[in-house]
């Protein structure tokens, strides 16, 4: 049994405050566009099988044969979801990371 650990203690995945499984965040300020549909796909499946703290240690097979993507497509998924600070990864653990906060909307910090 592979034993969990936050990656990311600082970046823990809290239930958004909204009505929404997903924090609407992820559109509200286009973390979305930031990855294709893979990358997308992805996500949807570790927020859904992840626990509390957003962590996960679904195989890469597991998760391809689920999402229908060969072994590089996967890795560009993952590539995408860890380049747009989404997830965290280190074999065999994904965590599903608290949403970036923005640097700047609307001229606020």
């Amino acid at each position: 049994m592979v034993e969990k650990h936050l990656l990311c203690r600082d970046r823990a995945r809290k239930v958004p405050e909204q009505f929404s499984w997903v924090d609407q965040r992820l559109v509200r300020h286009e973390h979305v566009r930031r990855c294709d549909c893979q990358g997308l796909a992805l996500y949807l499946l570790l927020v859904t099988v992840g626990d509390a703290d957003g962590l996960s240690y679904y195989s890469d097979e597991k998760a391809a044969a689920l999402l229908g993507l060969n072994g590089a497509e996967l890795t560009a998924a993952r590539r995408q979801l860890i380049d747009a600070d989404l997830i965290a990864y280190r074999r065999p653990l994904y965590q599903v990371l608290s949403l970036p906060v923005p640097l700047s909307r609307g001229g606020a910090a």
